[in-house]
């Protein structure tokens, strides 16, 4: 991901190893692609979007200064969204796609925004964009996302993934570990593990963060700020903003709770 100040230019890029998608935030502005007679030309509003394909060589032409979100996504990446089976993107100019839009937009923030703990969350946003861009900006007639599985991970797989998140709660922890502890892509493991538990995985992974970060709280002294780090938390602010919005409540206050209680 970046974000990036444009000024007005014309130029020539090679083929990038990379699918580029690129979300106006500002505008309108007219972007001017290709040579000749393949050239076209449109007024691109906010929300519109760009996408090259990777491997294609670009010409093109920003008439005006704009804002923009740029994601790079890898070949893997897409055909993991499509089951495997290869993916050819189209070539979009000022196309709209609300649900692309809003996940470039939380995409930015989180990278804007960085926690090492957000890790988890980042992996799946980036695999719900690139089923997106497989189910609505594909130009291969053998491109089609796999149908949704509503069948869940055995419990030996559950267990295995369980067993991993408790293991390393305090470090990053990539999607793609997790989907190897149960022998999946991570596309179908997302799927898979929503189906058994009802959360995505950056959800659970969280509510088990909290849950040892409450019990060390209650039955510990450590300062506040250890068991952040130790609950996988990148410091005692991060701990107390995810604690006060998903239980309503504060470090120090279910620390004064166990006091109590003891």
């Amino acid at each position: 991901m970046s974000s990036q100040r444009e000024h007005p230019y014309q130029a020539d890029f090679a083929p990038a190893p990379t699918h580029l998608l690129i979300l106006h935030l500002s505008g309108s502005v007219t972007v001017r692609r290709g040579q000749g007679q393949a050239a076209q030309a449109r007024s691109i509003s906010p929300g519109g979007l760009f996408l090259q394909p990777a491997g294609r060589e670009l010409s093109v032409e920003l008439t005006d200064g704009l804002d923009t979100v740029h994601a790079y996504l890898t070949d893997q990446a897409l055909r993991e969204a499509n089951g495997g089976r290869p993916v050819k993107p189209a070539e979009e100019l000022g196309v709209i796609d609300p649900l692309a839009e809003q996940l470039m937009r939380e995409l930015d923030s989180a990278v804007q925004h960085w926690e090492p703990s957000a890790r988890t969350y980042v992996d799946q946003l980036t695999s719900m964009l690139a089923a997106q861009v497989v189910r609505r900006h594909v130009s291969s007639p053998t491109a089609h996302a796999p149908a949704p599985s509503h069948s869940g991970l055995s419990d030996q797989q559950l267990d295995a993934v369980r067993d991993l998140m408790h293991d390393r709660i305090a470090e990053p922890l990539p999607v793609a570990d997790l989907a190897s502890a149960a022998s999946l892509s991570s596309s179908q493991f997302t799927r898979q593990f929503r189906a058994s538990t009802g959360h995505s995985p950056h959800q659970y992974l969280l509510g088990l963060r909290l849950e040892r970060a409450s019990r060390l709280l209650r039955t510990g002294s450590a300062p506040i700020g250890q068991v952040a780090l130790e609950c996988g938390f990148s410091h005692q602010e991060h701990l107390t903003r995810v604690m006060r919005s998903r239980l309503g409540t504060t470090p120090a206050a279910v620390r004064r709770e166990g006091r109590r209680r003891r």
